[in-house]
């Protein structure tokens, strides 16, 4: 019967499949152990202990709050500010491509790192200055891309929580929201957070013929995290990152702090920026310039500020127990669009990074 043969081939495909997989399995393994031989006299990666003694005589500078910043040009005003003063015994010290520089702000000790473009380089430089200088705390800012129409360019924004929102399963073609994800069953995945059907975005969707589309639908997943306080090798997930609760109520008393309007005698904004806290950032190894995507950002996450390395510091922080503050100001509203946009003679201030 036609039932019996497909069982049977059903079943020979999966002893080869079995069987295939072990051999990948084994080469993996090859492959693996050959590279570790090679390694053996490969460029060395640690850190040498005339670098420990530099990093030990640092830390009795500390504990430091962390001053986390992904450029240059959002560095520099920190540097050349008055308030910040550069340690004399310690004024920087280089290590694995990231340069950490010591001082004080208002007497309290700091220590500054820039971390560079994207979530990866967020993430390894904060975890390189909680691992070895003594800190009690992070402080995280910057520029980003605005997702909230109520809010112009300019305005300072300190968000509640962080979400890392380009961790996705993408979802076959055919299946919908009632399929199972795979993997889902296993608790690796999760359609708790929702997703987005690239169908939505089809031009002429009144023609279904015209509107399928065999991107389908990516689902949001929580990242797996492993705190320091866990047991180790036992996952946890995270999608919401809250901020240190005492660093967001301390955050208030900057909301009431006038920021100028004008950047010279022809260019300024409709009004003055203002600092304000809101619900909800979001980051992503993405630049946006998207109007839609930026739409579906704030209906479905409530994102103010969008960029892309804020979640990874938050992320490294809250694994590691250390409280932190993300503050981002807004450049343009991501995609354009905005009903309140600086001007100077008619024209667009230039679109910073996001």
């Amino acid at each position: 019967p036609q039932h019996t043969v497909s069982w049977y081939r059903e079943t020979e495909l999966g002893k080869l499949a079995s069987s295939t997989m072990g051999g990948v399995r084994q080469q993996l393994m090859a492959a693996v152990l050959v590279a570790v031989a090679l390694m053996a006299t490969a460029a060395e990666g640690y850190i040498t202990q005339k670098t420990w003694g530099a990093i030990r005589r640092a830390n009795r500078a500390g504990p430091f709050v962390g001053l986390v910043v992904p450029n240059t040009y959002e560095m520099v005003p920190v540097l050349e500010s008055p308030s910040f003063v550069a340690s004399k015994s310690v004024p920087n010290m280089d290590i694995q491509g990231r340069r950490f520089r010591f001082g004080t702000i208002e007497g309290q000790s700091v220590v500054m790192v820039m971390t560079g473009l994207s979530m990866l380089n967020a993430g390894l430089t904060t975890q390189m200055l909680l691992s070895l200088f003594r800190v009690k705390g992070i402080v995280h800012w910057g520029i980003a891309g605005n997702a909230n129409e109520d809010l112009q360019i300019g305005d300072v924004t300190i968000p509640e929580y962080w979400a890392h929102v380009s961790l996705w399963n993408w979802q076959r073609f055919g299946d919908g929201k009632d399929n199972e994800l795979p993997l889902e069953a296993a608790g690796d995945y999760t359609r708790e957070y929702g997703f987005l059907n690239f169908s939505d975005y089809t031009v002429g969707q009144s023609n279904p013929e015209l509107s399928a589309n065999h991107l389908n639908s990516i689902w949001y997943q929580p990242e797996e995290i492993f705190p320091a306080s866990g047991e180790p090798e036992e996952r946890q997930h995270a999608f919401w990152v809250p901020a240190s609760k005492r660093y967001y109520a301390l955050a208030k008393k900057l909301e009431g702090m006038e920021l100028p309007a004008c950047v010279n005698a022809t260019t300024c904004l409709p009004r003055a920026p203002r600092v304000t806290r809101v619900s909800k950032g979001c980051s992503a190894n993405v630049f946006l310039d998207n109007a839609e995507y930026r739409q579906f950002l704030r209906k479905q996450f409530g994102c103010t500020p969008v960029e892309m390395e804020s979640a990874a510091v938050a992320l490294v922080a809250h694994t590691q127990g250390v409280p932190f503050l993300t503050i981002r100001s807004l450049s343009d509203l991501a995609g354009g669009g905005s009903a309140l946009r600086a001007r100077e003679r008619g024209q667009d201030l230039p679109r910073h990074r996001r």
